[in-house]
């Protein structure tokens, strides 16, 4: 059952960074890009804590933590530019 649930969890996050390299690829605008690079970051995110949980240990929560702390940050900081560059 932990190898079909493994399987299953690599293929899903798989195909969602497949289509975030291409948002962020074929993104017309920079928050079209900025989107992408979140949900990417966002994939990452879910597939460290999968393999946490399947694995049934913690020492990656500080991982978890810096990148979730990365992605906010980063997000907040382009969209201000976005925002900054507009007006």
């Amino acid at each position: 059952m932990t190898v079909l649930l493994a399987v299953a969890l690599t293929v899903l996050l798989s195909a969602t960074a497949l289509l975030a390299l291409l948002r962020i690829y074929r993104g017309p605008s920079l928050l079209d890009r900025v989107v992408g690079a979140d949900l990417l970051l966002s994939a990452m995110l879910a597939a460290v804590g999968a393999e946490a949980a399947l694995n049934r240990h913690a020492t990656t929560l500080p991982v978890l933590v810096v990148l979730s702390l990365l992605g906010f940050v980063g997000s907040v900081s382009l969209v201000r530019f976005a925002v900054r560059a507009e007006s």
